[in-house]
């Protein structure tokens, strides 16, 4: 299982670069093929990677949610899902050339990282882990394309900049902040539940609902952020390229978060 895992890992690596290439394509020619082939690639690597989880979770027996590679993996399946998505639902193949880089580099990140399935540790033995990490996907992951459709919309708002190149590609900016605005509210709803199945099994596991461990501590401060986006959406001062830089600092964070902060505040959170 674990030469299957890891043969179709490779395989939906290869896809995604392809797709990035396609979609690299797609700026420079303006081939509608391009896109739709950028899609297909996308579509293909979603299907290997899943064959890998898979046959991962076959192996160790257990949900891929053990540790920092399992988590950057089913972070990226469900960055890659969402740019399949939100391309295809509104027709937006310019998304393909703003997340696919990002999926393709934290693969490449997850390649770096990879280990093999292994027993769990007696704090991960429970089934609030399986509640906490699916939460912590979505909303992670939901974060990453407001990322990309964040920086998508900074390119187009561009002051005095001409309507050509990749500007050009991309939809008018007042749809691109409502889909920031939509996608951050989805991914932060599940932040908050990230929150709160984190504080029932941080209780579960060390007895304490709370103890400000560096990475507890980070997840509220994306919380904050995102709220802070939130808040100022909904009175209108947190719009237009404000709001649009925000959504790319609040990945940032979510990014710190998750890979940042195991290297530079160790904590209870170290297994991963």
């Amino acid at each position: 299982m674990q030469t299957i895992e890891s043969n179709f890992f490779t395989l939906a690596f290869i896809a995604y670069v392809l797709s990035l290439a396609a979609f690299f394509s797609f700026f420079w020619t303006r081939s509608d093929r391009s896109a739709h082939l950028g899609f297909v690639l996308t579509g293909a690597g979603l299907l290997f990677h899943l064959v890998s989880l898979t046959a991962r979770s076959i192996a160790a027996g257990r949900w891929p949610f053990a540790n920092l590679y399992e988590f950057i993996t089913l972070m990226i399946f469900a960055i890659a899902a969402g740019t399949l998505i939100i391309g295809l639902r509104y027709r937006m193949p310019a998304t393909g050339i703003f997340a696919t880089p990002l999926v393709v580099g934290l693969m490449a990140y997850a390649f770096s990282i990879k280990k093999a399935p292994e027993a769990l540790v007696p704090a991960l033995q429970s089934y609030w882990l399986q509640f906490h990490v699916a939460t912590a996907i979505l909303a992670y992951g939901a974060f990453a394309l407001s990322f990309a459709i964040g920086l998508m919309y900074l390119v187009k708002d561009r002051p005095g900049a001409a309507e050509t190149g990749l500007r050009g590609l991309i939809p008018e900016p007042g749809r691109l902040e409502r889909l920031i605005y939509g996608i951050i509210a989805f991914g932060f709803a599940f932040q908050t539940l990230l929150i709160i199945t984190g504080a029932v099994w941080a209780e579960e596991a060390w007895g304490t609902w709370w103890s400000w461990d560096p990475m507890e501590t980070w997840a509220l401060i994306t919380w904050l952020v995102y709220a802070f986006y939130l808040h100022g959406w909904t009175r209108g001062s947190w719009r237009g390229r404000r709001g649009a830089w925000l959504a790319v600092i609040g990945f940032v964070v979510v990014m710190f978060t998750l890979i940042g902060v195991k290297f530079v505040l160790p904590g209870l959170h170290s297994y991963t």
